[in-house]
């Protein structure tokens, strides 16, 4: 066996079907007293009704994060906390809100809670992407990493089957580069391939029935798994990718994800083919790029970048911003072939590039 290490991130998780009545106790727990609650304007309606179940331990309520964790956000947010005198934030939703929570912890070493309501996983990792002048810069460190944890199956039944879709390739994502990145290791690994195996059962299941309580319940469970991997391990192509295309022109984050992991992983597949194979067996798949393909056709997700938003014109741009700063890899990152991958990308020419 090879020689690894292995750092384990320190957090509280409570996982389950109505565990949203347990936060009271737990902004307790942390010795907390006054909790600015944060969400995106689409659920603010749901952030109230919590402020209400914990009464007077909501200090405040900002609900307008958004994708991507722009600064100036971060400051109106910031001024808010200032405002009620917060000394924790509770972070209701998906990656927007766990990102906002993590940009006032970075700040202002608050404590976080964090209640996932989609599969995005950040609420997992010691990781924040923030965006300022058309930029997203990325940065590790455990001060964005929430203290607490409140995974309920509940809140994830009235996520729509596309967005289910997104975010929940997206969390396989993770997953995936988890199993090719500098610093894996076993115990990540394994873990890795549970959860990308988990996600794939799930992820049909809920597009057949999205009110399928054990597909929503396994979905979950993988997320959350695929966001430890991703918090355990460094990044590599496929998140600088999603960061530049993402980031600099402002396309969807899961969408993002989505398209460009099976070209991540064709591009890897010859460097990294144990990891291939790990996808592969996950997915049932003779190899790991096609699994992923035949998941996406599955569930009928976005193919290409053109169909989310970006346009022919930013290929360049993003070929030359990748290969800025790149992230290790397990093959040399190169304009060339990354000009090719985002071109095939952009296309959706997944058939001919693999």
């Amino acid at each position: 066996m090879q020689s690894f290490v292995y750092n384990a991130l320190p957090g509280r998780v409570i996982f389950g079907t109505g565990t949203i009545s347990t936060l009271k106790a737990e902004i307790e727990r942390a010795g907390c007293k006054r909790a600015l609650l944060l969400s995106t304007p689409e659920q603010a309606p749901a952030l109230k009704d919590i402020a209400a179940s914990i009464g007077p331990l909501a200090a405040g309520i900002f609900s307008q994060a958004a994708m991507h964790t722009p600064t100036d956000v971060t400051e109106r947010a910031l001024q808010a906390a200032k405002d009620c005198g917060a000394d924790c934030t509770v972070a209701f939703g998906g990656g927007s809100s766990t990102g906002l929570g993590k940009a006032i912890a970075l700040r202002t070493d608050l404590p976080q809670i964090a209640i996932p309501t989609t599969y995005a996983g950040s609420e997992m990792t010691p990781i924040i992407g923030e965006t300022e002048g058309g930029k997203k810069i990325t940065q590790r460190t455990l001060k964005v990493l929430p203290e607490i944890v409140i995974y309920d199956v509940d809140f994830t039944l009235t996520l729509p089957p596309r967005l289910t879709v997104t975010s929940g390739t997206n969390a396989i994502a993770h997953a995936v580069e988890a199993l090719y990145a500098q610093d894996r290791n076993p115990v990540i690994s394994m873990m890795a391939e549970q959860a990308i195996a988990a996600m794939g059962r799930a992820l049909p299941a809920i597009v057949t029935n999205p009110q399928d309580r054990e597909a929503r319940a396994e979905a979950l469970y993988g997320a959350w798994l695929c966001g430890v991997c991703l918090g355990s391990v460094g990044m590599a192509l496929h998140h600088k990718l999603c960061h530049v295309v993402g980031g600099s022109f402002n396309l969807p984050h899961a969408d993002t994800h989505t398209v460009i992991l099976p070209y991540a992983m064709a591009y890897n597949a010859k460097a990294a083919p144990e990891a291939d194979q790990a996808v592969a067996r996950a997915l049932g798949g003779r190899n790991g790029t096609q699994a992923l393909v035949d998941l996406a056709k599955k569930l009928d997700s976005p193919n290409s970048l053109k169909s989310i938003g970006m346009a022919e014109s930013d290929i360049d741009r993003a070929a030359d911003l990748a290969v800025q700063n790149p992230y290790w890899n397990p093959r040399p990152i190169e304009r060339g072939p990354i000009r090719d991958l985002i071109a095939n990308a952009w296309a959706g020419n997944i058939k001919n590039y693999a």
